[in-house]
């Protein structure tokens, strides 16, 4: 047991990420559809590649989606829409035609009882218009039955009973109106005996419409209908030849095609082969995944190193696959609309361009899998993939996210156009809206922006683009350090100038060493008097104290500078490098003052010591190195190339002697180019000119 609990223990980082590459197989096998794929690649116009194929089962061969739609159109053409008529209602409103008649005629002519007859015959007669007009119906104006002809039949419900019904049988709004003139034109005759404005207030007043649109009972009759449509049209026995070897795939021997497909991949989804289909999974997610591990743990070791970073990887990987996955479950129509080209561009940012281009290669290989036409896919999204990395290997400008949505609409409209020719022959083929799902790809890649903001924050990561913007000498801690430290800030961008070239030359992250560089001593911002660079009075403050008072003050300037960085936010990856750029050396110029001058007390060395850590990573070496030199350089009485050579070999030599890289991987190989750029970059900075023998 201990052996396990030891072995366990030392090799607990490989075990961690062993569990995170399990971890993603398992997640991508729930994701992955458990249906079977076709072993067969074919595309219309092309011959087929492959031996005979004879139909192994009964299968019925599928009608085209655009034989399916004219039929529907065809059917739908001859679907009668269902009206409810509301008796209720209509019984309802001569209620109250009635009561209102009543009210009306008594206000007008008040307790005329020679006028009884008269009310009589005009009361009858409103009720019999009004009747008249209600039980023939009047009709809710509908799109369904818009510009229609007047023998256009319809569907009237009336208490659970169907009658079809001619439109011209039935009255609208406007008719009725026109009715109910008519029929008062008709009976009056006679003045005495009919009110006619009486009536036609009442009437014009109590008509309302009374068959409405019924559009559940339609829907269901339409859904009905279509269902009845079938979809296919014949069908192959097993043993039959489905196509031969080298013939032409023709429309209708696709379409066969694509129906043995259809019939196959569902046969292969049953629960006798479903173990079998999950096996398969897992064989190919594992290979894609091992692979994937073994890159990066001989090719990007950094990264392999790092478990935020592998994370991320895994994640944009899954995340994908998930998504792509659901589109072809819900609609693969919008296939194209999903914005792979997103992966390699994050990838890109956060990396370089060789993992950028494996990750985004071993998604649309895992995504194949998924789709239809997975060559097509794959060939497509893979150019796709090549040209967005291509557009942002030096991403300097969020402009550039602009240019390369541009370059991924424009790569996947030529592509496409390609292949539906190289398929049809013809620009028939062609499917604008396919145009319209690829600039909605290209639209969405530029969430890419704010999606790289929030992995800055999630997983504590730096972009070229973040550090341009914090080497901008006008951000807020940079300005500050250019008023209150004006000599500290003209040594920070020296000491930039120095790192930049050297890490640009023995290989590294230049835009990273210049940010750092630029911020690695803010910690003198709140006590500038106190360093050398800033005296422009005469005055030194360290004259009033001790040596050991002068170093924890000099020291200090290291926690005050990650007080000051925590404040403001920066990265870590900045801290690092105000953390590691005095390592664990020495404040030597008190430290000799104080041994000189008081030989004989015992000397607490940590008090001038540095509390490090030394640096880890070749920017942060490099860092150490400027930083020294280029203060050292200040000294100089006479800076020609003789005191620069010596300068630099002695500084760092003696940084080498005190193994402050024995954490990094810089090489003396490197660390000799360094010095020979520093020797160069100092004699420009003071102006050295070779002298040229006599």
């Amino acid at each position: 047991m201990k052996k396990i609990i030891s072995y366990l223990r030392d090799h607990y980082a490989e075990i961690y990420k062993a569990f995170l590459f399990l971890l993603s197989i398992v997640l991508l096998v729930l994701i992955f559809p458990k249906e079977g794929k076709f072993k067969y690649e074919f595309h219309k116009g092309k011959p087929w590649m492959h031996e005979d194929l004879i139909a192994p089962f009964d299968f019925a061969i599928l009608k085209t989606d655009e034989v399916i739609k004219i039929e529907q159109e065809d059917v739908l053409k001859e679907l009668k829409p269902y009206f409810k008529f509301d008796n209720d209602l209509y019984l309802q409103k001569r209620e109250e035609l009635s009561e209102e008649f009543e009210k009306k005629w008594n206000f007008k002519y008040a307790d005329k009882k020679r006028l009884q007859k008269k009310k009589i015959n005009n009361k009858k007669l409103s009720l019999l218009i009004f009747d008249t007009l209600m039980t023939r119906g009047i009709i809710e104006l509908n799109p369904e039955i818009e510009n229609k002809p007047g023998d256009f039949n319809i569907i009237i419900i009336t208490n659970n009973i169907a009658e079809e019904k001619e439109l011209r049988n039935l009255f609208t709004v406007h008719s009725a109106y026109e009715y109910i003139h008519s029929q008062l034109k008709k009976n009056n005759y006679d003045k005495t005996k009919i009110d006619k404005e009486l009536l036609l207030s009442l009437l014009e007043n109590s008509i309302i419409q009374n068959v409405y649109f019924n559009a559940e009972t339609t829907n269901n009759e339409k859904e009905a209908i279509l269902n009845n449509i079938s979809l296919t049209q014949g069908m192959l026995q097993m043993g039959e030849r489905v196509i031969s070897k080298g013939e032409l795939i023709t429309n209708n021997k696709f379409q066969v095609l694509e129906s043995l497909k259809v019939e196959y991949e569902i046969q292969l989804g049953t629960s006798s082969k479903y173990y079998l289909l999950l096996i398969g999974q897992i064989i190919l997610l594992s290979i894609s995944f091992v692979v994937l591990f073994f890159f990066l743990f001989y090719f990007k070791r950094d990264i392999f190193n790092e478990n935020k970073k592998v994370i991320l990887n895994l994640f944009l990987i899954i995340i994908m696959i998930f998504i792509t996955s659901l589109v072809v479950k819900y609609n693969v129509s919008y296939l194209y609309i999903v914005p792979l080209c997103l992966v390699p561009i994050i990838i890109r940012v956060f990396f370089d361009t060789r993992l950028a281009l494996y990750i985004h290669l071993i998604t649309i290989i895992i995504i194949g899998f998924l789709v239809p036409n997975s060559f097509e896919f794959v060939f497509l999204q893979l150019i796709a993939g090549i040209i967005t990395i291509l557009s942002i290997v030096n991403l300097q400008k969020r402009s550039q996210f602009i240019y390369t949505s541009v370059l991924i609409f424009l790569t996947y409209s030529v592509i496409y156009t390609g292949l539906t020719l190289i398929q049809e022959g013809s620009f028939t083929g062609i499917d604008p809206v396919c145009f319209a799902l690829f600039a909605g790809s290209a639209v969405l890649t530029l969430f890419s922006y704010p999606i790289i903001f929030v992995f800055e924050k999630l997983f504590g990561f730096v972009t070229d683009v973040t550090l341009m913007e914090l080497s901008n000498t006008n951000s807020k801690l940079l300005r500050e350090l250019s008023m209150k430290a004006p000599g500290t800030f003209q040594h920070s961008l020296q000491v930039a100038n120095l790192a930049e070239e050297a890490i640009f030359e023995i290989g590294g992250n230049a835009l990273l060493v210049r940010a750092g560089a630029m911020y690695h001593d803010i910690g003198k911002i709140d006590m500038s008097m106190y360093f050398i660079e800033n005296q422009t009075t005469g005055v030194n403050p360290h004259d009033e104290l001790t040596y050991e008072e002068s170093a924890k003050i000099i020291i200090s300037h290291i926690i005050k500078g990650i007080e000051k960085a925590k404040k403001y936010n920066l990265p870590e990856q900045i801290i690092d490098f105000i953390r590691t750029h005095h390592g664990t050396r020495k404040t030597e110029y008190f430290y000799t003052l104080q041994k000189n001058n008081f030989p004989d007390e015992e000397i607490d060395k940590s008090i001038f010591t540095y509390h490090g850590p030394i640096p880890f990573s070749k920017e942060t070496s490099v860092l150490m190195m400027a930083d020294s030199v280029e203060a050292a350089s200040r000294s100089l009485k006479a800076p020609d190339e003789k005191n620069i050579n010596e300068l630099v070999e002695s500084v760092i030599n003696k940084q080498l002697e005190l193994k402050q890289f024995v954490n990094s991987d810089i090489t003396l190989k490197e660390i000799s180019k360094i010095k020979k750029i520093f020797k160069k970059k100092l004699m420009n900075f003071y102006h050295i000119r070779i002298e040229y023998p006599e």
